[in-house]
Order: C-alpha cells, then structure tokens, then sequence
C-alpha cells in the first residue's frame, strides 16, 4: 500500500470536469485506489464517490494505492491534482 497526501491547487476543487480527469487517470492504472478526505475514502475509479467528497480548492487528501502499480499510481494522481486540472 502507497499512501501521499496533496493539497488541491484549483480553486473550485474537485467538480465534475477535473473529477473526470481524475477518474480517467486513476482507470489506466490496475492498482485499487481509494481518495480520503477527514474519515471518509471513498474509489477514486468512481465519479459519484469522489463528486461526494466535496473537495474544494484547498482541502488536503490522501491517495491511496494498493496494488502492482500503486507507486505509479499515486505518483501520477498526485501530479495531475499539484497541476490544477490544466484550469
């Protein structure tokens, strides 16, 4: 298991448009990956569970891997969330 937290750069957090990146990015990997906010994780592979997180432009979150490629995995999420969706 490979665990990093990152802070969310864009200032509107995580809605539905970088949501779906997210979402796209954490499927090309085979690792389970879950995205944790305060006590709740939920998949990062599901777009309800992460719209659910309500995670707005500042909120830390952990990713989490568990898997083949779990450090590929997280490494990759992290540097999507660090560019701030390209927005």
């Amino acid at each position: 298991m490979f665990v990093k937290e990152v802070t969310v750069q864009n200032k509107v957090g995580l809605h539905a448009r970088p949501a779906t990146f997210f979402i796209q990015k954490a499927n090309e990997f085979k690792s389970s990956i879950w995205v944790e906010r305060e006590d709740r994780r939920v998949n990062a592979k599901s777009l309800l569970g992460v719209l659910s997180l309500g995670i707005v432009g500042g909120t830390t979150i952990s990713i989490i891997a568990d898997g083949a490629d779990e450090e590929a995995a997280v490494e990759g999420l992290v540097k999507l969330v660090q560019s701030g969706f390209a927005e």
